[in-house]
């Protein structure tokens, strides 16, 4: 059931609003301490090479210098999510242009830019390889020895066969063999989808002070400051307990913070120099040595009958992990929620590796892994559906699941309503009605995932005014969280929101919580809230005085039963003189349940759709020898409001949402489908197709020649 009140279901005013609009908000780079040095950090300039050594004689002299450290001082210190085979500062080899190798704390920027101009590295250049395919190749380079031998290294999932393989990750279902013998087509089409930055506009920033008695206090653009702390009490060997990391506003993430980055650097600067120490990238540094996304390699093979039924379907991709796989949170790329779309097919094979190679390391994104299938997936669906003649969505129609049915990896999903959602998309968008005008074109594409679970946790107090107060573990990304938070809170407690306060505590404060991940913030924070609300209101009952504060864990079960989905249907006009591709128009149906608060919904949709165009359209890394060569905000072609097409949205409200209300998942749904809906409305608009992303003028251009080259 859709649930809506005086409360729940009204836009009412962010809580953060005012500071932001007013300047008055404070992110990590703004925290000012006493006698703080400005920290800088030596990146390498080679791809691959074997440290021999270091002088630092000549940085030492620059007036102002208060601390240097290499990686002689941070030998042995590895960081990582989950697998730690970064190196806190490269002591024997580099493997990437960027990777970290020593840093300077100054006085001034000036003095600790000058200092490390001044570092001399002793480097022996060494054989580098950058694309994923010839790094498989037995003579590559080899780029780490023994990744099992890393800490967090996922024992179940290694390719130890593999030359520079990271991880693989394999499942079938049915009879694979026996399932392309009945098909009466069988098609295979590859995909190249490029890497890609999360595109968030603060830069990442670490500051560490250590107390006098040897207490760490931690600052860091993090979404999870409880993932922060152990973070770095792994890579330095520090005991958890004696780290406090305090939290200020974070200015974007997309799946691009939820690390410590430079926090061990930091430290082992603070410690020499004896002074507070803050480190802000740059966005060149952001750009070109952070977390962007895997370049991914996707072949789909899959067969049909001609009355358009999914009989098999065949996955091998191949993800360029970076130099490094210490970014990902669970050591891998979790992309087999995705492989299967959400269609019928009873048999089917799905392979994922990743390879190390001497470039990026990459990192998460906003429902990871996601595009880069989702682009693969629908466009190879159209192919089908354009080899057997038959329009795009009725073919969809033809294998698209019902509740109860088995997803590609034979996983029961008993809350679907994605028909609905689709046909909602394509009446919306006038599917039925002939597109008759020259050279313009639409497409459809379709998105999924389940729910994320976790642990979450809130601290409720009811004051003795009768006015609440909420200390939040789960930092506020720009979704408008303790907004939601507030009110919940309100409508729970029967007050007024203006009753209500909420605010984010740090780690010493408030019980642990993994951040903002897998489209789960409602429903694990949620549930924490909601369970807070309930012993409160019991202990009130049983006659407890005011104030009383109530501190409350909820660990939420993941839900692979549940699978809310998205339709984007794309309309584009082409220009077969030039290949420019201008997308007109943009429609997105959603699967939702209760909208706690419609304005953040409509927003987290909007932003998403508009990531998932820059994807499609303008973002891509262009690299040469390992080198980022766009690596900066003016060549790094993010959208911008010019660029952004007419968009419209449809929501289907249904119940069976697992969030509290019968709330449903909306962060990640929007931004992966509309690649995919753009390249095959440009494919309908002059009948060839682009097998690579972005989908710009010079490659429509090509596409356009090559078919007419072959007559």
């Amino acid at each position: 059931m859709v649930f809506q009140s005086e409360i729940i279901g009204q836009s009412i005013s962010r809580i953060d609003g005012p500071d932001k609009v007013t300047g008055e908000t404070v992110y990590t780079a703004d925290v000012a301490l006493p006698g703080m040095l400005t920290g800088k950090i030596l990146r390498s300039p080679h791809p691959q090479a074997r440290i021999r050594g270091f002088d630092t004689t000549a940085a030492w002299a620059v007036p102002g210098v208060k601390a240097i450290v290499t990686g002689e001082d941070a030998r042995g210190f590895l960081q990582g999510k989950v697998l730690r085979d970064l190196p806190v500062l490269c002591w024997d080899k580099v493997r990437y242009i960027g990777d970290r190798v020593a840093a300077v704390a100054a006085e001034t920027p000036e003095a600790a830019d000058e200092a490390l101009l001044l570092i001399d590295v002793d480097y022996e250049i060494l054989p580098a390889v950058f694309d994923p395919m010839e790094a498989m190749e037995p003579g590559a380079p080899l780029l780490h020895d023994d990744m099992s031998a890393y800490e967090g290294a996922p024992k179940d999932f290694l390719a130890p066969d593999i030359h520079n393989g990271q991880t693989r990750l394999f499942w079938t279902k049915g009879d694979l063999e026996k399932g392309f013998a009945e098909a009466d087509v069988v098609l295979e089409h590859s995909f190249a989808i490029p890497s890609r930055h999360q595109g968030y506009l603060e830069p990442f920033a670490s500051i560490i002070d250590i107390d006098d008695d040897g207490r760490i206090q931690a600052w860091c653009a993090s979404k999870a400051p409880f993932r922060a702390r152990r973070q770095m009490a792994q890579a330095l060997g520090l005991d958890e307990e004696l780290i406090r990391v305090n939290v200020t506003s974070i200015g974007g993430d997309f799946g691009g913070k939820g690390d410590t980055r430079d926090l061990p650097i930091a430290y082992l600067l603070a410690k020499m120099a004896d002074r507070p120490v803050k480190i802000v990238m740059s966005s060149v540094e952001e750009l070109t040595a952070s977390n962007p996304t895997h370049p991914t390699f996707v072949t789909v093979k899959s067969g049909v009958t001609r009355a358009g039924r999914l009989t098999a379907r065949e996955v091998r991709t191949v993800h360029a992990s970076g130099a490094y796989g210490a970014l990902k949170p669970r050591a891998y790329l979790s992309t087999h929620h995705y492989v299967g779309g959400g269609y019928r097919i009873p048999n089917t094979l799905f392979e994922f590796l990743q390879v190390y190679t001497n470039t990026v390391p990459g990192g998460y994104f906003r429902a990871p892994g996601a595009h880069q299938y989702t682009f693969a997936l629908e466009c190879h669906t159209d192919l089908l559906a354009l080899e057997l003649g038959m329009d795009p969505a009725e073919f969809r129609r033809v294998n698209l699941m019902d509740p109860g049915d088995e997803d590609g990896l034979g996983r029961t999903i008993d809350i679907l309503n994605i028909r609905e959602v689709m046909e909602a998309a394509l009446e919306a968008a006038g599917w039925d009605e002939p597109e008759d005008r020259p050279n313009h074109g639409r497409g459809v594409a379709l998105f999924g995932r389940q729910i994320g679970g976790g642990v979450a946790g809130a601290v409720l107090t009811a004051e003795a005014d009768g006015s609440f107060s909420v200390i939040s573990p789960t930092v506020d990304i720009g979704t408008g969280t303790h907004t939601i938070e507030k009110q919940m809170v309100a409508s729970e407690m029967g007050v007024s929101v203006d009753q209500v306060r909420v605010r984010v505590g740090d780690t010493d404060t408030v019980p642990y919580d993994e951040g903002p991940r897998a489209s789960r913030v409602t429903y694990t924070e949620g549930g924490a809230i909601m369970k807070a609300c309930d012993q409160i209101k019991q202990a009130i009952a049983d006659g407890a005085a005011l104030p009383l504060t109530i501190t409350v864990e909820y660990d939420a079960d993941e839900r692979d039963d549940i699978t809310y989905f998205s339709a984007q249907v794309a309309k584009v006009q082409v220009d077969r003189e030039t290949g420019q591709v201008r997308v007109l128009r943009l429609v997105t149906a959603h699967d939702v349940g209760t909208i706690i608060h419609p304005l953040a919904h409509q927003g987290q949709i909007d932003g998403g759709v508009i990531t998932g165009f820059g994807l499609g359209v303008t973002e891509e890394f262009v690299t040469d020898g390992g080198q980022v060569v766009n690596g900066n905000m003016g060549d790094y072609k993010l959208p911008t409001m010019a660029d952004i097409p007419a968009l419209e949205t449809v929501l289907i409200q249904t119940g069976g949402g697992a969030g509290p209300y019968e709330a449903k998942a909306i962060g990640e749904l929007a931004n992966n489908a509309t690649a995919a809906a753009i390249a095959n409305a440009v494919a309908d608009a002059v009948g060839c197709r682009v097998f690579e992303l972005p989908i710009t003028a010079d490659r429509v251009y090509k596409a356009l020649r090559d078919t007419a080259d072959k007559g």
